[in-house]
């Protein structure tokens, strides 16, 4: 769908971008940088010095193939290019962001120029300390605390490419080890939302379809708040200890 509207007279285009608080950088049609917004310029001072430079103003008048590993490849790419791409590059070795590079189409449907936004910028060792903390997380200990019953506690945040991994991996400890009752710890869980309810639901549903019971314990009286939708004949407790309890009761029936 084409613009619409009109600008009013008023207002300069490039004003326009700066304000917008995305950074934004312009290329003319042979890749070659000509302008920056301040954001833009706020970044590149400091990736400048990774090339060499003092900041950002230096960089106008400088082509795009610089910044590229394989400057080539970027140009088969731009020269393709139609409509709106995206990837995600690493510059240095140290700054990690998603680019969107955006051809401005003229009259004969031909590339006079780009805008180029880089999004979520990261540092590198950030990104890594994020993955770190996330593995550490992903690696749930299953314990082995009663007869036929293992305890799983939960740590962190609980999303669904989460919970199918944590789910396959149960099962399979419950299958080899004819489990009857898993005891799930929540007093971990960072956060405790509709989609963590769903989740934990999910996990309950797929332990009673191979025999298993789910018992939640570690439930503080906000997640008791949020908690209230799962099925009823769930059995909750406020702590491990209490769990286990039960469990024993009911093996001893």
């Amino acid at each position: 769908m084409a613009a619409i509207g009109k600008i009013p007279e008023n207002i300069v285009l490039l004003n326009a971008l700066d304000v917008i608080g995305e950074t934004i950088l312009i290329a003319d049609n042979s890749y070659t940088i000509r302008w920056m917004n301040s954001e833009a310029c706020r970044l590149m001072n400091e990736v400048a010095p990774l090339y060499g430079m003092s900041d950002c103003e230096e960089m106008i008048g400088m082509n795009m193939d610089a910044f590229h590993e394989r400057p080539q490849h970027q140009k088969q790419v731009m020269q393709k290019l139609t409509g709106i791409h995206r990837t995600r590059i690493t510059i240095r070795n140290q700054v990690m962001t998603d680019i969107v590079i955006t051809p401005i189409m003229d009259k004969n449907n031909e590339p006079e120029g780009y805008i180029v936004m880089l999004m979520d910028v990261t540092m590198q060792a950030e990104e890594q300390k994020r993955s770190a903390q996330l593995i550490k997380e992903l690696s749930i200990p299953i314990l082995s605390i009663w007869n036929k019953t293992i305890a799983l506690p939960l740590i962190g945040e609980l999303d669904k490419n989460r919970t199918d991994q944590l789910i396959a991996t149960v099962l399979m400890e419950c299958s080899e080890k004819k489990i009857e009752y898993v005891l799930i710890d929540l007093s971990g869980i960072k956060k405790f939302e509709d989609q963590i309810r769903y989740q934990i639901q999910m996990m309950n549903d797929t332990l009673d379809l191979i025999g298993a019971t789910c018992i939640l314990v570690g439930i503080s009286p906000k997640l008791a708040m949020s908690i209230v939708q799962l099925d009823s004949k769930t059995p909750i407790f406020s702590t491990a200890h209490e769990g286990l309890k039960h469990i024993m009761q009911l093996q001893e029936k």
